[in-house]
């Protein structure tokens, strides 16, 4: 939802003169709620203190989560202007084994202030902490106890119950020990940052239709095709397909580039800076005298075997196995193929049996190594199964690659001494030239899955990002509560924007 004012400049501005801007100082976050009596924050229900939550009822213990992470973005941030949290708990969109959590956004956005970029939206609470007053002073509320406030959450009451992601309920601790529910700290943090201004604010990102890339306009009655106003957030979107920025676009150019997946990087400096904390991208390295073939392969990493990611290990020589009947690798390796691949690192071609099937065949050759070729067009698949006696590392490479690499098995042949053979070594290794979730450049990549997801799409960080961030659009386990490096970039990209 979105609710939306335009302050008359010169008023703001002599607010500002007469008040002052103020020196950097800590935020003050003030929380209010607009539950019913018996419900949310007033629920009675009685609960034991659980993960150093020492609340005695449900409603307790909710808004001592939201004090808690409300205390964690105070100190974040430096204001001299009070940042305002509507909170409340509904029923929100449910079914068995999927639930909307819940979700927070600027409530006010405004252009056209003391020290703002001009004709740019601004949430509220960068718009007040940059003109030094409180820009909805004097504006009465609409009648909803909310229409004057910087950011509006609303969390889901039923998460858990049967028929709303059931049997997962909102984790009340402060440990981090969610077990099967959803760490409600680290759901909360993360959606305030959206409150605070992480998202791209003015820029219909809604729906699959027509009206994706279009701008809000001056009056903040509309989105439109042309003549909108940008958002902040677009001076440091980046399309690297394109070529140009968010800033630059057109609507249709900017519809495109929100599902161009991989593609849209955000290049503000402190983020941009902060990105180095990404860890390198792991790759396949293959050498070759043949000329053409050395170099590094994206690979996908499996389910069985040990583990691959983050770790360098010298492999050996490529080798491969004849196709059958069967399915290669989906039997035990006749004599011909145990001597070619003994020893070495066996290319298997995806299909027909499983992937550990075939890694212990290999194995059982006397293989070192496996490489499962996609059968198929696209990404290094990810390699699913379990068999605990395997224990030669496996991965997976696109068709494309694994053509490529068989053909160097073939080229590297004449390359070597006389009386010798040549061949393709190859190795895992990582990659610090391509960090994980960062462009070539090593600027993090925002998340445009090619398929627009509604909610998610452009206003969150790439989930191919590693280590994990408090800003990608899945709550994943290894979060913590730190907002810079060397843990997370969120509060970076939120000095770029002018906090």
């Amino acid at each position: 939802m979105l609710k939306t004012f335009k302050k008359n400049a010169l008023r703001a501005a002599v607010l500002a003169t007469l008040c002052g801007v103020g020196v950097a100082q800590a935020a003050t976050i003030v929380i209010t709620s607009r539950d019913k009596p018996g419900v949310g924050f007033n629920d009675p229900t009685p609960v034991d203190p659980v993960g150093g939550n020492p609340g005695r009822t449900l409603g307790e213990q909710r808004m001592y989560v939201y004090r808690y992470v409300a205390d964690i973005w105070e100190k974040s941030l430096d204001t001299p202007i009070t940042i305002t949290v509507n909170a409340g708990w509904e029923a929100l969109t449910c079914q068995a084994n999927s639930a909307v959590l819940g979700s927070a956004s600027p409530w006010n956005y405004w252009h056209d202030f003391p020290n703002a970029i001009p004709g740019t939206w601004y949430p509220q609470a960068l718009a007040n902490k940059l003109a030094g007053v409180n820009l909805t002073d004097g504006i009465p509320d609409d009648g909803t106890g909310y229409g004057n406030v910087d950011i509006r959450t609303q969390f889901n009451i039923n998460l858990g119950n049967t028929g709303c992601l059931t049997g997962s309920p909102f984790y009340l601790g402060l440990d981090g020990n969610a077990g099967n529910g959803v760490n409600f700290v680290e759901t909360l943090l993360h959606e305030l940052g959206h409150g605070l201004g992480f998202t791209v604010l003015s820029v219909y990102i809604g729906s699959t239709s027509g009206a994706v890339g279009f701008r809000l306009n001056a009056d903040g009655s509309a989105y439109v095709r042309d003549g909108g106003l940008p958002s902040v957030w677009e001076q440091y979107m980046f399309d690297n397909t394109a070529g140009k920025s968010w800033l630059n676009m057109s609507s249709a150019e900017r519809k495109v580039s929100a599902t161009n997946n991989l593609g849209l990087a955000w290049t503000g400096p402190n983020a941009v800076a902060a990105a180095s904390i990404l860890a390198g991208t792991p790759s396949l390295t293959v050498n070759s005298a043949a000329p053409g073939y050395s170099g590094t392969y994206n690979y996908g990493a499996a389910s069985f075997g040990p583990a691959v990611y983050s770790t360098e290990l010298s492999l050996g020589a490529l080798s491969t196995v004849k196709a059958n009947a069967a399915g290669q690798g989906c039997a035990a390796l006749d004599a011909a193929d145990t001597a070619a691949v003994k020893g070495k690192v066996a290319i298997i071609d995806r299909g027909v049996c499983g992937f550990a099937v075939k890694a212990k065949n290999a194995q059982d050759a006397g293989a070192v190594g496996v490489i499962i070729a996609n059968n198929a067009a696209g990404a290094a698949p990810g390699l699913g199964g379990s068999d605990p006696t395997v224990v030669i590392p496996t991965v997976s490479v696109s068709q494309d690659d694994g053509v490529k690499l068989r053909a160097a098995i073939t080229a590297s042949i004449p390359y070597a001494p006389r009386g010798k053979v040549g061949t393709a070594s190859s190795a895992l290794i990582v990659d610090l030239s391509r960090r994980l979730g960062a462009d070539a450049k090593g600027r993090p990549l925002l998340y445009t899955p090619s398929v627009l997801a509604v909610g998610s799409s452009v206003s969150h960080w790439d989930v191919s990002a590693f280590p994990n961030l408090l800003m990608e659009p899945n709550i994943n386990a290894d979060l913590t509560t730190i907002l810079v490096p060397p843990k997370d970039i969120t509060k970076p990209l939120l000095k770029d924007l002018g906090w």
